[in-house]
């Protein structure tokens, strides 16, 4: 409805801000690690579909090798990834590497909770296999969802028909009290190590 709209945002600009100020240590401590360990650029862009199918640039910490796409192109990462650095695993194990998304939320493109966006590329030949995918545009992807915390991931096609499960109960019982639990849940699983 409209009025969750305006309270969503709301609360993503005011969770967005204060993370932002109490982060800039931290992020700065990240990028001069990246920088020290790894050639290459600190920050990682990549284009995400997003409300209504648009597409937007998602900013990531980088956790892989420079151009480590050159010879697959786009493909989902697991644990055992040869691609990922050595700081890598670890901002992943602990989503740090999540943290310049809070951007794409102040910039209105995400919100806090909601459905993770995935990469054009890859929603191209989902939605080939699976037609009603298209669903989870209805929403503002998110920097968490319930999918996430449920420990649901995109590497195989079994595993996104898992999440998206997860992805359309979170949509059809979208609330101020779920979206709190999905943030407690997501404080829980950052500080057990799950990340990939």
């Amino acid at each position: 409805t409209e009025f969750q709209e305006i309270y969503k945002r709301a609360i993503d600009l005011c969770i967005c801000i204060i993370s932002l100020i109490i982060l800039l240590p931290v992020n700065l401590l990240i990028g001069l690690i990246i920088r020290i360990t790894s050639p290459g650029k600190i920050f990682y862009k990549q284009i995400r579909i997003g409300l209504n199918g648009t597409h937007f640039t998602l900013f990531k910490f980088r956790t892989m090798y420079d151009n480590s796409e050159y010879s697959t192109g786009p493909i989902w990462a697991d644990k055992e990834d040869s691609r990922i650095t050595g700081i890598g695993k670890i901002l992943r194990k602990y989503h740090l590497d999540e943290i310049p998304q809070l951007f794409n939320v102040l910039y209105g493109k995400m919100s806090i909770i909601g459905p993770r966006p995935e990469r054009p590329e890859i929603i191209k030949n989902l939605m080939q296999d699976i037609p009603y995918y298209s669903r989870r545009f209805k929403v503002k992807p998110g920097l968490s969802g319930w999918a996430q915390v449920m420990g649901a991931y995109d590497v195989s096609v079994a595993g996104v028909n898992e999440k998206l499960k997860h992805d359309f109960y979170y949509i059809e019982n979208m609330s101020i009290l779920l979206d709190i639990k999905i943030l407690f849940l997501t404080i829980i699983v950052i500080l057990k190590g799950k990340g990939q």
